[in-house]
């Protein structure tokens, strides 16, 4: 397929988005109950992550109206939330941004009244904002792994673990993000952050790992004897029919080469996994914002060939026709 780079950034930046709204969150549950963290709820913290979420999201959506070839209409999409997962992407991420929003507002406001109490743990109005806005975070996840993995014939995408790819590596340069930002206010959040950042990162890798694995094997179910449905054993086509480009030879291949393709491989695997993960540890040993700051930037930039190449390396079926000579 051909990478669109308004989905690349538009896929990347939520998921980062996502992945550091559920780090503050998981900061904010911890202080709760008492298992890590400040004294005292780190407000600016909460209230800055809020504001880079909601950055991360805007810029998403903004590269997202690029993709589409009349953005007034792009409402109409939420319409067929019943059968389309685009749809609901369409509808869950806004109601994931607001949500978001709404709880760094109430930390902001200081409105944060005790709802009930649960033993000794006075459990606040935020905190309830906040799971609601964690399972939304969730549930972005699944529908935009969900418009790739219920493609059938894509067989690179017809897996669950698009879906698993999609929310690890999201979590990943989430609470990388995070890891900066808590170290850069002094939080002693930033040993979870960074723990689970690592977490992330190399669970991520595995899955990669394990996805790359398994489109490498893969076995064709079309070929040329079932596109034109002769079943000769041996079928070679010489031309493609026509002497010039088309839609669907823009649209459905990527036109690099082997070993670019191999090239893109090997830079996203150094930059998204093992240079963070490198990173990550010095900084947190040595609570270095500007170095974990770091392993999240490069770590982005990974993902950006990450997702460059999960796009290029989809083999659509009609590429049996048009990409033959």
């Amino acid at each position: 397929m051909h990478p669109a780079f308004s989905v690349i950034f538009l896929t990347t930046l939520i998921g980062a988005g996502q992945g550091l709204f559920l780090a503050l969150y998981t900061g904010q549950v911890y202080n709760t109950f008492g298992v890590v963290g400040d004294a005292m709820s780190p407000q600016a913290l909460y209230i800055a992550g809020t504001v880079i979420v909601t950055v991360l999201m805007a810029l998403g959506l903004f590269a997202s109206f690029f993709h589409l070839g009349r953005p007034e209409r792009a409402w109409r999409a939420a319409t067929m939330w019943r059968t389309s997962w685009l749809a609901r992407e369409v509808i869950v991420l806004p109601a994931f941004a607001g949500t978001a929003f709404i709880w760094g507002a109430l930390h902001y406001l200081g409105i944060d009244p005790v709802i009930f109490t649960a033993g000794t743990v006075e459990v606040k109005l935020t905190l309830l904002v906040g799971l609601v806005a964690g399972v939304l975070a969730f549930l972005l996840y699944i529908c935009t792994g969900m418009i790739y993995a219920a493609i059938k014939f894509i067989q690179e995408w017809a897996t669950p673990l698009t879906i698993v790819n999609y929310t690890l590596l999201g979590l990943a340069s989430g609470f990388s993000l995070a890891a900066a930002l808590s170290a850069y206010y002094c939080s002693t959040l930033v040993d979870a952050y960074a723990l689970w950042a690592l977490v992330f990162t190399l669970l991520g890798f595995v899955s990669r790992m394990f996805a790359l694995r398994r489109n490498g094997r893969i076995k064709r179910k079309s070929a040329a004897c079932t596109a034109i449905g002769v079943r000769h054993p041996k079928i070679t086509q010489i031309s493609q029919g026509a002497m010039g480009g088309s839609f669907n030879t823009r649209e459905f291949f990527h036109h690099k080469s082997l070993q670019f393709m191999q090239g893109i491989k090997v830079f996203f695997l150094i930059m998204a996994f093992i240079v963070p993960v490198t990173l990550v540890v010095i900084g947190w040993s040595n609570q270095f914002a500007v170095v974990l700051l770091a392993a999240a930037l490069i770590q982005y930039v990974g993902l950006l060939a990450e997702r460059w190449f999960f796009f290029a390396q989809a083999n659509h079926p009609q590429n049996l026709y048009y990409q033959a000579t």
